[in-house]
């Protein structure tokens, strides 16, 4: 019999961690005993895992006893306090947020592009950004055949990124512009997002790009390669679920479009879906129960030697959030390091 795990899921009520639990389900996961955890007027809420109901506690000192594995999507300042006190009473420590990704003590790890980062974690692994994530799944197979030197990426970010507040918020602003032509005020976002994109997600750093974009660039060098050069314009749209990114790279060695469709319909959590002919392409729409991340329009850049152009599209919560975790869990365990 194959060895289970005791498995803590913190923030188990909300958006990403109802969907932790539901990965954990669909993959099968050995899930010997599950710990539901989140705030404390939380606690006492029930979940539903493999036809049995488990009781959320609160996440605070003790809850973590027993605990194998312990994947967390409560934010950062609940991680900065609850992780290191879960790896001191024994678990290992998966986090969702962006509290210890640029961390050099902290591994920060896709599975498709950099397992062996695992072997050296201290207790707390990182889940990178949802943006980064579908974009270096997409790109980790190119820069093998041909070394990535430049990226160029715009993202088109879905508000299910932003929690359930902004998932409502969406659904409130789009009935009133249908039924009255305009809304009362935003409830999602300074500016209104139903019909509408804002070029605005995080908050504003030096030199005018935002948190966001700045994730993209350093997470893309930690995890693929520090030597290439990263440029982001991260955009929120009026999108439930499903991010999607326009990615134009430049490459030492040329790769035809033909040559980049093959290396990524062989690739590891990829699905190529392309076919100008008959308008095929993947749209967020299509990535609500889709865990690969989807690849289309590829193309060649002609205004330089080596680039190519594409479009790639994946469910935030899952590939970019909650599966990825999961993933991460799935390799420790077949890296003998849980």
């Amino acid at each position: 019999m194959s060895k289970e795990y005791t498995v803590a899921v913190v923030g188990a009520l909300g958006v990403v961690g109802t969907e932790m639990i539901s990965t954990l389900e669909r993959r099968n996961f050995p899930v010997k005993e599950l710990v539901p955890l989140d705030i404390a007027s939380q606690a006492g809420k029930e979940v539903t895992f493999k036809g049995k109901q488990w009781v959320t506690k609160e996440a605070k000192k003790g809850a973590f006893k027993g605990v194998d594995i312990a994947i967390f999507s409560a934010g950062g300042d609940a991680s900065a306090i609850l992780a290191p006190i879960a790896v001191e009473e024994g678990a290992i420590v998966v986090d969702n947020s962006s509290q210890w990704r640029m961390d050099p003590n902290c591994p920060l790890v896709i599975p498709e592009v950099n397992p062996q980062d695992l072997d050296w974690h201290k207790g707390i692994i990182a889940n990178p950004n949802c943006s980064t994530t579908q974009m270096l799944v997409a790109l980790k197979p190119l820069h093998e055949a041909a070394k990535i030197k430049r990226i160029v990426v715009s993202t088109y970010q879905a508000v299910s990124g932003s929690g359930k507040k902004a998932i409502d918020g969406l659904q409130l602003e789009a009935e009133e512009v249908i039924k009255d032509g305009k809304i009362t005020k935003p409830r999602a976002y300074k500016k209104q997002i139903a019909f509408n994109a804002i070029p605005h997600i995080d908050v504003f750093q030096e030199g005018g790009y935002t948190k966001e974009e700045y994730k993209m660039v350093n997470e893309t060098k930690k995890m693929l390669d520090p030597s290439i050069e990263v440029t982001a314009t991260c955009v929120r749209v009026p999108v439930w679920y499903g991010h999607s990114e326009s990615i134009n790279i430049e490459t030492e060695r040329k790769l035809t479009a033909e040559e980049a469709k093959e290396i990524l319909s062989k690739a590891e959590g990829i699905k190529v879906i392309d076919d100008p002919s008959t308008e095929l392409y993947p749209t967020p729409l299509e990535s609500n129960d889709e865990d690969l991340t989807m690849v289309g329009r590829i193309r060649e850049d002609y205004t330089i030697a080596n680039g190519l152009n594409l479009w790639c599209v994946s469910n935030n919560i899952r590939k970019g959030a909650a599966l990825n975790a999961v993933q991460v869990a799935e390799t420790l365990i077949k890296r003998n390091l849980v």
